[in-house]
């Protein structure tokens, strides 16, 4: 017996060694750098070089060893079949609704299409009217519609068109009536179209200096600027730019966009970027077209505003100055003033999260760190009450056009799939909008949602939601899948996936961190988790998987720990500080190398969130974070899969690379490390063929090295 079982062990190492394609190499080239007096030694710096020869082939490589291993991985197609069964339950997928003129525009996906097209009705029962198909835009090439805008008449519509998974988009502007596009194109413009003149002759727009997701120019000195429909590009006027206004405090990173009030008197200009807080000017709307615009200081980020609306001349703003969970502030919106603002609602218990405005209401979302409310403010009355919420979740309202009352209610929950609500203030009534499209998934009714409290590290109770299915066992040899983000102070509010369900379905449990960088405790929670505290994020995250294991939810050998983007700093750093505590790592399209992460085109804004190399105590916190630096060579790190998107204007590809290549060289547990590289995607992508297949390689991935049984090679029978 014993003989048969070693012949059977060798027989299937040597079909498998056999069948598994080799690891690219990856040749160490030592670069050193000197920070405040530190040296700091990077082997793959060559890889930094995306237009290299050396570097495209080594990508290329990568991806297809990473495709090769995902073809033998059992389980894997299944999944994506199963992803393709989920989304056929739904018969169809409405997002982006926006009324103007009586008519209602929005993206529809069927079940059969990869990306979503735009439509049309005159009210809400009108016949629907197909008005732009992005698979007919180009032949043989793969678009989608990154964002639409219609004018205030509903009879022109601006939208934005991106090829291959990107996000850096062509405006282009279509006649509703005739369904046909005029002869202008805009190019480049990541951001859009921010509002239409509310004749419907022209709207205003931000572009950048280039396209191109591996230009450092990529998202320096961008500018706002004006088009008339119909006229050339070339005489379009420029609105709000560091070039022209040189006595303003405008840096070359901020990402610049100018937008119309909700009464259209006045036009604001922000400095945006991933710093919340805005940097904002305002002036009257009738300077729109002036040669000069005389822009008056609306908030500075020391005034911590993180919204604004006005109404009837009052400019009401949410502001977390003196009051971390917010308050709300009114001023007069024609000499703003902070400094002399009262308060309109003052801070609770419970953080305040968006402010919008409809004809009558000012409308207020509120979060307990958990569950969203809602609050109308009413100008007849001069009252606030409750918006009585129809399910508990994290809820967004909508105003459907700054002209009147009728809101949208987007409301879910772990367990919720999305549902769209009509709500009428005036009423307080929400009903079930015409839009939604309801859907039944197997296996919601067996789920169970816990909300507990877990001692981080340092003692301080973090958040954590933990959803399983109610036949699984607390003995410890359950999978889970625990994910976190962590950053720019976005919180993980509850949210319903049909990929979660998907694991959900397979006896997986799922856990949500709520980790420190977030703000599900207000801003305080945010501070605690960015530049020189970042720590806390992957200690936090840390301290919820000891947590799962401690209280048998799983252990070691079965948990998987999962970071995307930002997220990637918490998930790379959890494992270079505790491989032991995780069977295997995702790191979708995550930042990696923080101390190089400026570098990068879209590295100087997000100094504002973690710091810069050019501060002695900023820089060591960016080391601190980057987990390429932080790989030591002879550890037995888990089985890690690392995503990059060649198309990416967030992450660029080579900060999961190097990340990957550091792991492939470092890691003795004999597990594999492998880099997922998407030349069909960027940070994401709306094409469904190509998310399921990139989310399927992932999780399949993870539940084979995490001992899942259905993601197992099948025993090799030996005679």
């Amino acid at each position: 017996m014993k003989t048969s079982v070693l012949a059977l062990v060798a027989a299937a190492a040597s079909l498998a060694a056999q069948a598994q394609p080799s690891l690219p190499a990856t040749p160490k080239r030592p670069v050193t750098d000197t920070y405040f007096g530190q040296q700091v030694t990077d082997n793959y710096r060559w890889l930094e070089d995306l237009k290299s020869p050396e570097t495209q082939a080594w990508f290329k490589a990568q991806g297809d060893y990473t495709a090769q291993v995902m073809a033998g991985i059992p389980g894997r197609d299944s999944l994506i079949n199963t992803l393709v069964r989920y989304d056929a339950l739904k018969a169809a997928r409405i997002t982006g609704i926006l009324r103007r003129g009586g008519r209602y525009f929005y993206k529809k996906t069927l079940p059969s299409e990869n990306v979503g097209k735009l439509y049309y009705r005159t009210g809400t029962t009108g016949p629907e009217v197909l008005l732009f198909d992005p698979s007919t835009y180009a032949k043989g090439k793969s678009y989608a519609v990154s964002y639409f805008l219609p004018s205030e008449d509903g009879r022109r519509l601006a939208l934005g068109v991106a090829e291959g998974g990107a996000e850096i988009s062509t405006i282009r502007v279509l006649n509703v009536d005739t369904k046909k596009l005029y002869p202008e194109s805009i190019y480049p413009s990541w951001f859009g179209v921010s509002g239409w003149t509310p004749d419907g002759k022209g709207f205003i727009y931000t572009t950048q200096q280039s396209g191109d997701t591996k230009s450092m120019n990529m998202l320096l000195n961008t500018r706002s600027l004006y088009h008339t429909v119909g006229t050339p590009v070339a005489q379009d006027r420029e609105l709000f730019s560091r070039a022209k206004y040189k006595q303003l405090p405008i840096k070359p990173e901020d990402l610049i966009y100018v937008t119309y009030s909700e009464d259209f008197k006045y036009i604001m200009g922000n400095l945006g970027g991933v710093d919340r807080r805005m940097n904002a000017f305002i002036a009257p709307a009738t300077e729109l077209l002036q040669p000069t615009i005389n822009w008056k200081r609306l908030a500075a980020p020391a005034d911590s505003v993180l919204g604004s609306v006005v109404l009837h001349d009052r400019l009401y703003l949410l502001s977390t100055k003196r009051a971390l969970k917010g308050r709300i502030l009114v001023t007069d919106a024609r000499q703003p003033n902070l400094k002399t603002a009262t308060v309109a609602l003052p801070m609770e218990k419970r953080k305040i999260e968006t402010i919008s405005a409809a004809k009558d209401y000012l409308l207020a979302t509120l979060n307990d760190g958990l569950n969203t409310t809602a609050k109308q403010f009413s100008l007849r009355t001069n009252r606030w009450e409750d918006v009585p919420l129809p399910l508990t979740g994290s809820a967004e309202m909508q105003v459907l056009e700054p002209t009147s009352n009728d809101c949208l209610l987007y409301l879910t929950s772990w367990k919720q799939p999305p549902t769209i609500y009509t709500y009428n203030p005036v009423t307080k009534e929400a009903k079930v909008s015409p839009f939604d499209t309801p859907v039944t998934y197997p296996g919601l009714a067996d789920l169970v949602v816990e909300e507990v409290e877990v001692p981080g590290l340092d003692g301080t109770p973090v958040p954590l939601s933990i959803i399983y299915n109610k036949k699984v066992k607390r003995d410890g040899r359950a999978v889970c899948f625990m994910t976190g983000y962590g950053a720019y102070g976005i919180s993980a509010d509850p949210y319903f996936s049909s990929r979660t369900l998907a694991l959900l379905n397979q006896g997986v449990i799922v856990a949500e961190t709520h980790v420190r960088g977030g703000s599900e405790k207000g801003q305080a929670w945010h501070k605690a988790g960015m530049k020189t505290t970042k720590p806390n994020t992957w200690r936090d995250f840390i301290a919820c998987g000891e947590y799962l294991v401690k209280n048998g939810y799983t252990s070691p050998q079965h948990l998987i720990g999962e970071g995307t983007s930002a997220g990637g700093i918490l998930i790379g750093r959890a494992i270079t500080e505790r491989p032991d505590l995780f069977a295997a790592a995702i790191s979708n399209v995550g930042l990696s190398n923080m101390l190089r992460f400026e570098n990068t085109p879209n590295g100087p804004n997000n100094a504002k969130e973690f710091g810069t190399v050019k501060d002695s105590v900023e820089c060591r916190a960016l080391y601190e974070m980057d987990a390429f630096l932080h790989v030591q060579p002879g550890t037995n790190y888990p089985a890690v899969i690392s995503v990059g998107g060649m198309n990416d204007p967030r992450v660029i590809a080579w900060q999961p690379g190097k990340f990957a290549a550091a792991l492939q060289a470092a890691s003795t547990s004999g597990k594999p490390v492998l880099m997922q590289v998407n030349f069909d995607n960027g940070h994401f992508t709306e094409d469904k063929k190509v998310a399921f297949r990139n989310f399927a390689n992932m999780y399949a991935f993870a539940l084979w090295q995490a001992g899942h049984p259905n993601f197992q090679p099948s025993p090799v029978a030996v005679k």
